[in-house]
């Protein structure tokens, strides 16, 4: 298989010996610590409302919303091209990706706890600014604390929910965080739907209400147990050793916490992490981990759709409220997704979610590039009967994304990095999302005024080399011990040729 795949199981050290039940603590633990998807989720989703809505832009961008009102019930690819209404939307991705550098530090040091409570406070600080701004910079401003409380929580909670759960259903626990952040993308969609209606402040409501996921992730992190991982990391063995136990619901947990130890050691022996992170031995996880999966699950065109659907629609011709309603269905579909790749993640594995959705998402894009550039363009309105098939094929578009690239992209890379690297690599996944996130913000609607049409084909074809890297670079982590998962570089047919020429 190109992919190459874990086939002997008696390489591994102790995974045989692993022990775990399902305890009401470990559920209590994940559930409050997946929440800090929805801080990430939420602006995700309120963002393209927000800055489609008419209040907010008579106040902060008039030539915007007299374009716009020319334009109403047409298709016109430019109505939003403006760099500083893009700006306030990629800015808080430009902080996030600076931030998760300290919050690297901050997770090392002091545990992936301390790092979600520091995003919490600081993404609650950027939504009272938010809604209380009365100017350009003062939105800017407050965009940029809730970056840094993205980065923070992006940083901590994929590593958090994969520290604590048992191999065999990691994928499933891992997942709670890409659940969370489309629970918080419809919510915000839902909110935008009924605040747009609340005139002239309506938007305020929306840009504040940011604070409620951040005052929900801050009182729970008060109250979440340290990983096991982090504990050993900071050299408190009792400690760990009791939160392990209480999480598996087992007394039998010294083959795991052994491994922990032994990972901890190893970790402790490396002084400059980032530095590690270039090294020979560490190359399948740099180039698949920490860059590829992160940049292509932004290059997959999907949070295009989440930032700018409300706007999106409107370009090609649907009414305000329409579009709202069109975007809260995507992002219905988006919930579903989420919820089924919870179940398919470590059933069927994350090559094969990977693969089949590429195949899928594929298709879907090059149908919408198609449809649009012989159906209608600027000027014309948009069919009706056109209009529906756009949203359902977006919306199967979302179901691929969201079972697959969405979830695995976090998953993948949390999973596959050794402990004395993981917070470092952790920290560059985050800032090469966020970079491609900003990039694709920043960029999206300036290409879809110049490239119309072309833009789907083009995400076609990215998402067409997207799925050639998987197939040929991505070996199986499914059910395989988080401190063991370097066993698989041993035995694929590149990386083999990088980990073994480096021991």
């Amino acid at each position: 298989m190109a992919g190459g795949a874990l086939t002997d199981e008696g390489a591994l050290k102790r995974a045989h010996l692993y022990e775990h039940r399902i305890t009401s603590y470990f559920i209590f633990a994940c559930i409050v610590g997946s929440m800090g998807g929805s801080l990430f989720g939420y602006d995700l989703g309120v963002s393209g409302g927000v800055t489609s809505m008419d209040d907010f832009l008579k106040e902060f961008f008039p030539e915007i919303y007299k374009r716009k009102q020319m334009h109403l019930n047409e298709t016109d690819y430019c109505k939003y091209d403006n760099q500083i209404l893009t700006l306030f939307t990629s800015s808080l991705y430009f902080a996030g990706l600076i931030s998760t550098f300290g919050a690297s530090y901050v997770t090392r040091i002091y545990g992936r706890r301390g790092s979600i409570l520091v995003g919490s406070v600081s993404f609650f600080l950027g939504g009272v600014i938010n809604a209380a701004a009365k100017n350009i910079l003062m939105l800017i401003i407050g965009r940029i604390f809730l970056g840094i409380g993205i980065g923070f929580g992006n940083q901590a909670v994929p590593l958090y929910l994969s520290e604590m759960a048992p191999a065999k259903i990691r994928g499933t626990v891992n997942q709670l965080f890409q659940l969370t952040t489309c629970i918080g993308i419809l919510v915000a969609n839902l909110i935008n739907y009924k605040t747009e209606q609340i005139h002239p402040w309506g938007w305020r409501l929306s840009l504040g209400l940011a604070t409620v996921p951040a005052i929900l992730m801050f009182l729970g992190g008060l109250v979440l147990p340290e990983t096991p991982n982090s504990l050993v990391e900071q050299g408190k063995l009792d400690k760990a050793k009791a939160v392990l136990i209480k999480v598996r619901g087992t007394n039998n947990i010294d083959a795991e916490f052994q491994d922990l130890v032994e990972a901890s050691e190893a970790a402790r022996a490396v002084k400059n992490p980032f530095r590690n992170l270039l090294a020979r031995r560490n190359r399948p996880q740099l180039v698949i981990g920490a860059i590829g999966l992160p940049a292509f699950q932004q290059l997959t065109g999907m949070n295009s759709i989440l930032f700018y659907a409300p706007v999106m629609f409107q370009s090609l011709g649907f009414g305000g409220s329409a579009s709202l309603i069109s975007s809260t269905i995507t992002n219905a579909a988006l919930v579903v997704a989420a919820i089924m790749s919870m179940y398919s993640a470590d059933k069927f594995g994350r090559r094969f979610l990977l693969l089949e959705a590429s195949v899928e998402m594929f298709c879907y894009m090059v149908v919408v590039g198609v449809t649009l550039a012989f159906k209608f363009g600027e000027g014309k309105e948009l069919p009706k009967s056109l209009g529906v098939i756009l949203v359902v094929l977006i919306c199967l578009f979302v179901l691929a994304y969201g079972r697959s690239w969405g979830p695995m992209g976090w998953l993948v890379p949390s999973e596959i990095f050794p402990l004395e690297t993981r917070s470092a690599g952790q920290s560059v996944v985050v800032c090469v999302n966020l970079f491609f996130t900003a990039l694709i913000a920043q960029c999206f609607l300036v290409s879809l005024c110049h490239l119309k049409y072309g833009i789907f084909l083009l995400f076609a074809g990215l998402i067409f080399g997207m799925g050639s890297f998987v197939y040929f670079l991505l070996p199986e982590t499914k059910q395989v011990p988080i401190e063991e998962v370097y066993l698989l570089w041993r035995q694929h047919w590149l990386w083999k040729k990088y980990v073994q020429d480096s021991e």
